[in-house]
């Protein structure tokens, strides 16, 4: 390849359990340039870049970079060579200062202590010359993802890395943060810095790539020029078949609450207030979605209505029962189901098999229970089963979680929580870092559920996930509900953009009126009853 800054050739790399993760694989990305790279979960591309980054060995296969062959043992040899990785999940302390934060390991130096003036002054110079501002000062905890974001990529140019890994770069940012980002991408580009972009986001792909390489199965089935390819196209060689971008629903047919949020407030130990007064209704047979930049008060919320956390005040009611600050197990007996944010976490056991993983929540039941003992039998029949369903790609339920891909242990979270006959389902951030392929079928399940009678609430920071599924939409900002969509199809990216970073909120008298156009024309009189508390946040 012609002005080659990477070339990756013959990379295998086959696990001590016999996945086949790397098959020979060739992969070159051009000097100055952005290229995406692609796939489905278990593609490979994770493996491909760990490689790359010194955090896997390869079993065969050799790097060059810069004409050279490297022998990249360890991530500290990669930043010797110029090459930097912004994780999806930032490495960042939060109690730091931007400005530690990024010469973290590099400390300027006065006698024995750091030298903060110096720490602020080479973070703002490097901040001002690649286009990045950033408040030096400040804690991480205190700014916004985007800026984060912006720090990390800050700490890998003060390395000196001329080529920048980005993984999933935009998972948690706006419309307007991820033009910034793209803007910045852009310069840095045009300064001479190279780019490898991996995302699941293929109209992002589209507008910020110059060439995009596509795995599948452990291989590369494809490199193309961006401009000559479509989304249409790009997908089909990640799954090998045609994927459908729209989300196709019936109308809405809500009915009666399932669950309804009234007052709810969140005070931490330290005195921080994180949420303000939150109410809102969910009904039977509409997802209701929840926008908003991270950390503005949906984890803590999806922690309380699923029994995580007690509340400081408010009321969290299902089906009419009261169920504030109870523990989980009596909030998923009141039919409440709960995919969570961080699957491996809180949705699944990773040295568990499927089948285990498919009865968690039901295992003291009466079907896997006939007599004294568990049945193993019906344990399994039930894993299979779900396997083939939710269409889960392993060699059988017997397979540990462990040695699945990130998409298909997603699978087994929706399964397990699908299967359960919920009344309500909560899921936050349900499609997060899994393939189009796994996207669309999770998607078709909760639309599935949503017009059979569940309410779904859907807590996201994808805008294009949230729009496309919700038949209403809230935002939440600073722990209040600042804006509510009776129709989210009304809704504009750019105008929920707006809402989401707090330019924008809605009035008390607009709420009240969304809240009614929310409502308006039902027969059940439990509705009169959802609309006691005022959709929205606190005094303001």
């Amino acid at each position: 390849m012609m002005n080659a800054l990477l070339e990756m050739k013959r990379i295998t790399k086959v696990y001590p359990n016999g996945v086949v993760a790397n098959q020979s694989v060739d992969f070159s990305v051009a000097r100055g340039e952005i290229h995406a790279l692609v796939g489905e979960n278990g593609a490979g591309k994770t493996t491909l870049m760990k490689v790359l980054f010194g955090l896997e060995r390869a079993d065969e296969g050799e790097v060059f970079y810069k004409g050279e062959k490297v022998d990249i043992t360890s991530p500290s040899v990669a930043i010797s060579h110029g090459i930097g990785m912004v994780h999806q999940h930032f490495m960042l302390v939060p109690s730091l200062t931007v400005a530690e934060n990024v010469v973290l390991g590099l400390e300027p130096r006065r006698g024995i202590s750091l030298d903060v003036k110096a720490a602020v002054r080479r973070t703002e110079e490097l901040a001002e010359e690649y286009s990045l501002p950033v408040d030096a000062a400040a804690r991480v905890e205190d700014i916004p993802v985007g800026m984060r974001q912006k720090v990390e990529i800050l700490k890998a140019l003060l390395r000196g890395a001329e080529l920048l890994v980005l993984d999933e770069p935009t998972a948690v940012l706006t419309p307007q943060e991820t033009v910034e980002l793209f803007a910045a991408l852009r310069n840095l580009r045009e300064r001479g810095h190279t780019i490898i972009f991996i995302s699941h986001k293929l109209r992002e792909v589209k507008e910020i790539s110059d060439r995009v390489t596509v795995m599948r199965n452990g291989r590369v089935v494809g490199v193309v020029r961006t401009a000559e390819a479509t989304e249409a196209d790009i997908s089909r060689m990640m799954v090998g078949r045609e994927v459908v971008f729209r989300v196709e629903k019936p109308p809405a047919t809500p009915g009666r609450p399932v669950m309804r949020v009234e007052d709810l407030r969140l005070v931490t130990d330290a005195g921080k207030e994180v949420l303000k007064g939150v109410s809102f209704v969910v009904r039977r047979g509409e997802i209701l979605g929840v926008a908003g930049v991270e950390g503005n008060g949906q984890t803590e919320l999806v922690e309380i209505l699923t029994g995580l956390r007690p509340p400081s005040g408010g009321r969290v009611l299902v089906d009419g029962e009261d169920v504030t600050g109870a523990d989980p197990g009596t909030i998923r007996r009141c039919g409440v189901s709960h995919i969570p944010e961080d699957r491996m976490t809180y949705g699944a056991a990773a040295e568990a098999t499927i089948r285990e993983n498919l009865i968690a929540d039901r295992c003291w039941s009466k079907r896997f229970n006939p007599r004294v003992l568990m049945s193993l039998k019906v344990v399994a029949e039930h894993g299979d089963a779900l396997v083939r369903e939710y269409d889960i790609r392993a060699r059988s339920s017997a397979t540990p979680v462990k040695m699945l891909s990130g998409g298909n242990i997603q699978k087994v979270v929706v399964a397990r929580e699908l299967s359960a006959d919920p009344k309500v389902i909560v899921a936050n951030q349900p499609n997060r870092g899994i393939d189009v392929g796994a996207t669309e079928f999770i998607h078709r399940k909760l639309i599935e559920k949503r017009s059979s009678g569940v309410g779904v609430l859907l807590v996201s920071a994808d805008l294009n996930e949230v729009m496309s599924l919700s038949d209403r939409l809230l935002v939440l900002y600073g722990g209040e509900v600042v804006a509510l969509f009776p129709d989210a199809s009304e809704v504009t990216e750019e105008e929920l953009g707006l809402y989401m970073l707090g330019v924008k909120r809605m009035t008390p008298e607009e709420m009240a009126g969304a809240e009614a156009a929310s409502a308006g024309g039902r027969a059940d009189p439990s509705d009169a009853e959802a609309r006691s508390p005022a959709v929205g946040g606190g005094a303001r």
